[in-house]
């Protein structure tokens, strides 16, 4: 044979082919005539371990030739040898004597097995293959199974068993940021929670104390608005305060105890028996100490300022409150103000001459304003320039407009600018114009670098009770703060032209004022303007800024230091920190109050008579101890005697209590507080949604900050919003929602929505990147469901060849394993390690795409190549017991690495691994363990590494093979009878 390798390969195939049928003619021969015998025994003297080599090589699966044949009875060693000699025979030697002898031997063994299989004990050969057998189920049936395992980890314990113990590696602490209580769970929800759930279960597989206690935010306006909806107008007439938040508490826990369920259908673990309600009232008095604290290091005042303020629910509104479409369209317009007497400065006079005819231009989106124009503002550093505008119909103005825009202007207008004069803007300080619809005489003064040539005039109307640069700037020249709209946004009395009073300023005030301007000749322009704008994200309606009395956080006395506690935060991903830097260092005083009934009331009295604030540390911390024992409804069923400590008692009858509630931010943001005596402080991770950047990340770091000087928690984690297929928000009039309880248990018509389990929705968070948006549809999760059957029908091939082993008695030593063997548990243990340091990173789609590699290259070849040794091998025999050690040691770390994410299928194998086991669940065995045994030597080392280089030269050998197959080098056999 090896003469004759390099001169003719077809004729040394067809020797090696000879001798392989030779051989196994032999062996086939013998176990036609003693069927019980060992088949190895009969084949060893011709060739050794013959069974292994074809279908190492070749890949021959003859158990499976077989049972297309419909010879059950020819699976196992029988088939192994027909595929052996037929396979060799036919394929290799296509027109040779071994040929012709194959395919007399095929025949022989085929009649001689009908020939057993028609007697009656019928039982000749399957005693000699040693079959899987496990009751493990090939399918999951997860709307039945997977309730049963969460009854199993009740009744036995399991999360309380962990979190009592004591941890060799000390606590873990996630704190979970809560939810609304406001309806049933999205998509969001289920991304949020499943990931949390994951990283606790895989800290507490490592060695770590893990409690998690879920919360639930309950106050706010969104609940409210939910009970007032439910009611009849009659109910609301009659409706108190008190009422309304025993309605609201209602709704809320009930919601509560909905989403409660939910959750712990997902496969998630917590403190669901005890969890956190910010309308508990042990939570109220906890956030009501971190008001106190924050009043005493004097972070809290009262002042009249420009809010967001939303005349749709008639409260003031936080920057988080807010939601900015892209398609709002303002009706803009171009004003010119008519400049007066003998107000030019000194500096402008040779330039522009004395004010006649004289007009500054100014440009808003919110004609409704311009009763509360009390000054005009310029950029003292840009150019400005005087122009002579004239209109085609002859028309012509004076303005003063910013250089940089006179270009678009000129095509804005429809007219011909041509500039008379330049100035720099500080020039125009001074300039005085009359108001258009009072008469009343207004100053130019310098603003700053919000002024810019962007869009507008490069003059700014200012109106300092409706914009937040406008009141800085009218605090600094002394401006009225006027505001004259109510909380519809209504025009009040104040307003100074009889024909608005009564407009609303979102309805038809925008083109009253507008039709008042054009009639006194001042209007030069109106348009339409598409851009974004405030909405209150509850109601869905557009909002104003509003001048009115508020209480305030100020942040401008913390910002270094929250900033400073910022920057010792672990962001993740890390550039997250960039989203959330510029929001603390641009943001504004934190507006705290609300005009609502269903929340924390802010515990402040009032003067009846000239309306001075009482607020100090404390009165507040007499209200917190009322509201510790009694809750917040006190506020408003105790008298203000009852309400103010012993100090103030006596002077009761000169106050009347607030009725402002706490943002509820703020209620959220002292969660931190309400904890700490449970899980400490700081928590070593933080895991929400993309827009807590904005929220609750930030509203938790200002209260601890106040209150201690630090940031609430060591690492922040953030992810996407849930898409469609399509990268499309998911939207019910799109019709693109995805409920992920449907997803668990199926639809209405379980043929187009099926059952898949909680599992499979827990593996496609693991296995998709969540930093960014990610993408859910039917045909993602159809995916991720046959990746958890393949993972489960895998187990069960590992479990069915296990039934036999046990692991005190049958297990063989590393050092006695074959070179293959120590090659998978080498290649195994690399996996874990690596899925390990994903998990740790919490790159969970990293980690699931190493374990469904490894379970592929797994199956294609050592499970494979394992069936010889598992099924035809005496019980006893090394060589079998030796893969049942590996594959024993094999299942029970598999399991352990996969609980944290299919954390059903986990326990569920665990169930069914033959006793005895480590620990009676798989959550009680900790995180994967080495082989036992295993060296780490060199010499080890460079042995498996030889092995692998063998595996190597596996493809381009079958790829060999193939091109040798195309060429009719070599035969293919049979169409379908013995697949390679």
């Amino acid at each position: 044979s090896r003469s004759c390798r390099e001169s003719a390969p077809r004729a040394h195939l067809g020797l090696v082919a000879a001798a392989m049928v030779f051989a196994f003619s032999a062996a086939a021969e013998a176990c036609l005539k003693e069927p019980r015998r060992d088949a190895l025994a009969v084949a060893a003297p011709n060739v050794a371990s013959a069974p292994a080599v074809p279908r190492a090589i070749l890949g021959l699966r003859g158990s499976a030739a077989a049972a297309r044949l419909g010879l059950p009875e020819l699976q196992g060693v029988h088939a192994a040898l027909l595929g052996a000699t037929c396979g060799f025979g036919i394929a290799l030697g296509r027109s040779s004597r071994a040929r012709r002898r194959a395919l007399r031997l095929r025949a022989r063994i085929i009649s001689s097995a009908k020939a057993k299989s028609e007697k009656s004990d019928g039982g000749a050969y399957k005693d000699t293959v040693l079959l899987p057998q496990t009751d493990f189920s090939p399918r999951a049936m997860a709307k039945v199974r997977e309730p049963e395992l969460q009854a199993y980890w009740k009744s036995e314990r399991i999360y309380e068993t962990l979190k009592e113990r004591d941890a060799p590696l000390g606590p873990f602490v996630l704190h979970d940021g809560p939810p609304y209580a406001n309806g049933a769970l999205h998509m969001g929800h289920a991304l949020n929670k499943i990931l949390k759930d994951s990283i606790n279960k895989f800290r507490t597989a490592q060695g770590h104390t893990v409690r998690f206690i879920p919360g639930w935010d309950c106050h706010g306006l969104p609940i409210e608005l939910k009970v007032l909806q439910s009611m009849k107008n009659k109910e609301r007439k009659g409706m108190t305060p008190v009422t309304l938040r025993e309605r609201a508490a209602e709704f809320a826990k009930t919601t509560v105890q909905e989403q409660r369920v939910a959750f712990e259908r997902f496969g998630v673990w917590g403190d669901f028996e005890d969890p956190y309600l910010t309308l508990l009232p042990q939570y109220e008095a906890a956030q009501l100490g971190v008001f106190e604290e924050m009043v005493r290091g004097g972070h809290i005042y009262r002042g009249t300022k420009p809010v967001y303020w939303s005349p749709s629910t008639r409260t003031a509104l936080a920057e988080s409150e807010l939601e900015y479409p892209d398609a709002h369209v303002s009706p803009s317009i171009f004003i010119g103000f008519q400049c007066v007497g003998d107000s030019v400065p000194p500096a402008l006079t040779e330039i522009i001459g004395d004010a006649s005819g004289l007009e500054v231009a100014v440009w808003t989106t919110t004609p409704w304003t311009i009763p509360a124009n009390r000054a005009v503002a310029v950029n003292p550093e840009l150019d400005y320039v005087l122009v002579k505008a004239e209109w085609k119909d002859g028309g012509s103005r004076r303005l003063v407009i910013a250089e940089g825009l006179v270009e678009t202007l000129q095509e804005k207008f429809d007219a011909e600018l041509s500039i008379e004069g330049r100035f720099r803007g500080e020039a125009l300080e001074g300039l005085k114009y009359e108001h258009p619809l009072t008469g009343q005489l207004a100053p130019v003064v310098l603003g700053g670098d919000y002024i810019t040539t962007e869009a507008g005039t490069g003059l700014v109307h200012t109106a300092p009770g409706h914009g937040a640069d406008d009141f800085m700037v009218g605090q600094k020249y002394g401006l009225e703060v006027a505001s004259p709209v109510d909380n519809g946004g209504n025009f009040t009395d104040e307003v100074g032209v009889d024909s608005l009073i009564g407009a609303n300023v979102l309805k038809d005030a925008n083109e009253k004022v507008t039709d008042l301007l054009r009639e006194s000749g001042r209007l030069l322009l109106e348009m339409p303007y598409k851009h974004k704008y405030p909405y209150d994200w509850r109601s869905k309606k557009p909002v104003i800024t509003r001048a009115t009395p508020q209480w305030f956080a100020s942040i401008d006395g913390m910002r270094k230091d929250v900033v400073a506690a910022m920057e010792k935060v672990r962001f993740i991903p890390e550039n997250y920190a960039n989203r959330m830097r510029p929001m603390i260092v641009g943001r504004s005083d934190w507006c705290i109050s609300r005009q609502r009934s269903w929340g924390v009331p802010i515990p402040a009295f009032y003067r009846k008579d000239n309306g001075e604030a009482l607020l100090t540390p404390e009165v507040i911390s007499h209200v917190r101890e009322i509201v510790a024992e009694r809750g917040t409804n006190a506020w408003w069923e105790l008298s203000v005697e009852d309400l103010l400590p012993e100090k103030h008692r006596a002077d009761a009858e000169l106050y009347e209590k607030g009725t402002d509630t706490m943002d509820v931010w703020f209620d959220s943001g002292s969660s931190w507080a309400a904890v700490r005596d449970k899980l400490g402080t700081p928590a070593d991770l933080y895991l929400e949604g993309q827009d807590q950047h904005r929220g609750w990340f930030q509203s938790s770091l200002i209260t601890s900050v106040a209150c201690r000087g630090e940031a609430p928690y060591k690492s922040v984690m953030t992810h996407g919003f849930c898409v469609d297929g399509d990268g499309r928000k998911m939207s019910k009039s799109i019709g693109n929602v995805i409920d992920p309880l449907t997803i668990i248990e199926g639809g209405k018509n379980q043929k187009q929505e099926p059952a898949y389990g909680a599992d499979v929705l827990r593996l496609w968070v693991a296995s998709v990147d969540f930093t960014a948006d990610v993408g859910i549809s039917k045909n993602i999760i159809a995916s991720v469901g046959e990746n958890v059957r393949k993972i489960r029908n895998r187990v069960r091939f590992i479990l069915g060849n296990i039934g036999d082993f046990d692991p005190s008695k049958d297990s063989v030593p590393y050092d006695q394993l074959p070179l293959l063997d120590r090659h998978i548990i080498s290649q195994s243990e690399q996996v874990f390690t690596e899925i390990t340091k994903h998990y740790d990173a919490y790159s969970f789609s990293q980690a699931t795409s190493a374990l469904l590699v490894f379970l592929q290259d797994l199956s294609a070849l050592y499970l494979e190549l394992a069936k010889d040794r598992l099924y035809i091998s005496a019980r006893g025999s090394l060589r079998r017991r030796s893969c049942q050690t590996v594959l024993r040691w094999l299942v029970e770390n598999l399991a352990r690495v996969i609980s944290p994410v299919l954390s059903h299928l986990a326990e569920d194998m665990w169930q069914y691994i033959p006793a005895p086991l480590p620990a009676s669940s798989v959550f009680l065995a900790g995180w994967w363990v080495p082989f036992p045994g295993r060296p780490s030597s060199d010499e080890e080392t460079a042995l498996i590494s030889s092995f692998r280089s063998l595996l190597e030269l596996r493809d381009p050998a079958n790829l060999a093979m193939e091109r040798a197959r195309k060429a009719d080098a070599i035969g293919s056999g049979p169409p379908g009878l013995f697949p390679i």
